[in-house]
């Protein structure tokens, strides 16, 4: 058993390891694009325009709506198929395939951009209103508001939320696993049935997912934690 999770030549130790940052990292960058494209939707879906509401809604209802797997299919083999078009316009030729990993993060970013989407504007709808126009009473300039009230209570409003979201594109890094790239769930299958311990290398997969999530979860309360204090040390200094 030890001899199978070592880190020599015939363990596997060391492929699970790095799968494991790979899903890590895999997560972490589709948690920051889903960022980018969730204060878009959110801003979207909070304008006074009907058209523009209508474009965040109808983002939210597609990505929330098709099945992530789904999704992760199109992105990989019609993002490489589009990619090899546009190729052949310049002169390439042949098939050109995206790398797995760009795909996998842009897919489950796209996918938590959606959920993040609400999650904004659910914090934004959360701040008081007195507050935002009594900045503008004195004088503030809109970048300055943005930038002493509105973002950092939104952060600490969507923080528990956004938690959420983190747990949901972890777990579903593990759809990535059918591009071929190798994050924790291929691993735990290459190891499986390579050494035909089906059982013992699913629940050291699981074992893993657990670690990062209590890990991740310890974090987000930390965060929780130091925002906090920073509002309630900035309100005492206003009072």
């Amino acid at each position: 058993m030890m001899a199978m999770l070592g880190f020599g030549e015939n363990g596997w130790g060391g492929l699970l390891l790095s799968a494991t940052l790979t899903t890590l990292l895999l997560s972490m960058v589709a948690l920051l694009i889903g960022a980018v494209v969730g204060a878009g939707v959110a801003a979207t879906r909070l304008s006074p325009r009907r058209p523009v509401r209508w474009l965040g809604d109808s983002y939210s209802v597609i990505f929330r709506g098709i099945p992530e797997l789904l999704i992760i299919y199109l992105f990989y083999f019609g993002g490489s198929g589009l990619v090899s078009q546009i190729g052949q316009l310049f002169g390439a030729e042949g098939f050109i395939e995206v790398p797995p990993f760009l795909i996998g993060a842009l897919a489950i970013g796209l996918i938590s951009g959606s959920y993040q989407g609400e999650v904004y504007r659910a914090a934004r709808l959360a701040l008081a209103a007195g507050e935002i126009e009594a900045a503008y009473a004195i004088g503030m300039p809109k970048w300055r508001v943005l930038q002493r009230i509105i973002v950092p209570q939104v952060a600490r409003y969507a923080l528990p939320g956004l938690s959420n979201v983190w747990q949901m594109s972890l777990k579903d890094s593990a759809l990535i696993s059918v591009t071929g790239i190798v994050e924790l769930m291929r691993a735990s299958q290459v190891a499986a049935g390579s050494t035909r311990q089906y059982f013992t290398f699913y629940m050291i997969g699981a074992a893993c997912y657990l670690v990062l999530t209590v890990l991740s979860n310890s974090a987000f309360r930390r965060a929780e934690k130091r925002l906090g204090r920073a509002h309630q040390s900035r309100t005492a200094a206003q009072n």
